[in-house]
């Protein structure tokens, strides 16, 4: 019975339905419950949620990773899941917190001072946290201040910065030059990404990875994972 109702979470993750008014993708699915009641559906039957988690959200979001790599789903298709994803980690997030269930890191998100768009940084917040990740969003504008002081006093194992513009993406580079002077370099790797960077800069200015899109990021993430044990 549990794996029924995990395989439809990852059916309807796949399909980008949140709740059961969504249509999703092809209309199979269309009047019957989305991730949302699911998901609930799920915690009263006590199945525990970090497999809820890892079979059933993760799982979907890897097939639409994969349908999006192929150019088969496109950006609405994804956020669509990704949105999905999201409202059942908000429901499971009380769950995790009382079962002690560990996170993978935590993971600070921010667009860099100067520049305001978050729907690449918003995407990658959801499908780290369907991954498993502990994910703040800093917001977008975010000062080079205002990160410093984070990462110094919550202390999270990742940090990502985003940036679109050619005239905001130095700032990444000033945000690895303030950490360093502040002694906080070598807590936390830095992973960047956005359109106006590439794995060159990356290099350039000091940063532990490039990362193409939100999939791209939980593969570098969980390299590092490995990499601890």
């Amino acid at each position: 019975m549990s794996e029924d109702i995990i395989a439809l979470i990852k059916e309807n993750v796949i399909q980008g339905r949140k709740t059961a008014d969504d249509e999703g993708i092809d209309d199979t699915l269309s009047g019957t419950p989305g991730v949302e009641e699911l998901t609930r559906s799920a915690l009263e039957q006590n199945i525990p949620p970090d497999r809820l988690i890892t079979q059933g959200l993760t799982a979907g979001m890897q097939v639409v990773g994969e349908k999006f790599s192929t150019k088969e789903y496109f950006i609405p298709d994804m956020l669509a899941a990704a949105d999905a994803v999201g409202a059942a980690m908000d429901i499971l997030k009380p769950y995790l917190e009382t079962s002690n269930v560990e996170t993978k890191g935590k993971f600070a998100i921010a667009t860099v001072k100067g520049d305001i768009h978050d729907i690449g940084k918003n995407i990658v917040a959801i499908l780290l946290k369907g991954a498993g990740y502990e994910v703040t969003d800093l917001g977008v504008d975010v000062s080079t201040e205002k990160i410093v002081q984070y990462v110094k006093e919550q202390e999270p194992d990742y940090l990502g910065l985003s940036a679109l513009l050619t005239t905001t993406m130095v700032v990444m580079g000033e945000v690895i030059e303030a950490l360093k002077s502040n002694s906080l370099r070598d807590k936390v790797k830095v992973l960047i990404g956005g359109a106006a960077v590439s794995e060159q800069y990356a290099e350039e200015i000091g940063a532990d990875a490039y990362c193409i899109d939100g999939f791209h990021a939980i593969q570098v993430l969980d390299s590092f994972q490995g990499a601890k044990t």
